[in-house]
């Protein structure tokens, strides 16, 4: 289920990176859709972070020590 949930947020990000993309080149700078896009791409890539952080923290999510 974890899994599914970033797969999830990162295909959002990758989406509204698309999308900022798109409206740049074409609304020539006449709107605001560009930032807006960019700044939606920021907020879920730190709240993806901060979940995996939680995530971590609860033992929700394991990391695997490659090093021992």
């Amino acid at each position: 289920m974890t899994t599914l949930i970033i797969v999830a947020f990162l295909i959002v990000i990758l989406y509204n990176l698309g999308a900022g993309l798109y409206y740049m080149m074409s609304d020539k700078g006449q709107t605001d859709r560009t930032l807006n896009a960019l700044k939606r791409r920021i907020g879920l890539s730190v709240l993806l972070i901060l979940l995996v952080i939680l995530g971590i923290w609860l033992g929700i999510i394991k990391p695997h020590d490659l090093g021992r």
